[in-house]
């Protein structure tokens, strides 16, 4: 199976403008068997399945994302980070 590289993650914020995080897939899997992605600070991780399910992974204490969405980037499109 073809897994999309690269995907935007969108944290949407109410009563703000949206947080977007550029993530990129990991050799990793996650428990739903769907590629694990991380920005490049290793901080925000996600399971992304293939029909562009959001589940995020915590990697530190105190962790609360609200909804998320992902959009997938093209290789040629530029990082936003």
């Amino acid at each position: 199976m073809v897994h999309t590289e690269r995907y935007e993650l969108i944290f949407q914020m109410s009563g703000a403008a949206d947080d977007v995080v550029s993530v990129r897939m990991t050799d990793r899997t996650g428990a739903g068997g769907f590629p694990v992605y991380e920005d490049e600070t290793g901080i925000v991780r996600a399971e992304i399945s293939d029909r562009g399910e959001v589940r995020m992974l915590a990697s530190g204490g105190h962790q609360a994302p609200g909804a998320v969405l992902a959009r997938p980037l093209t290789e040629d499109a530029p990082d936003t980070q």
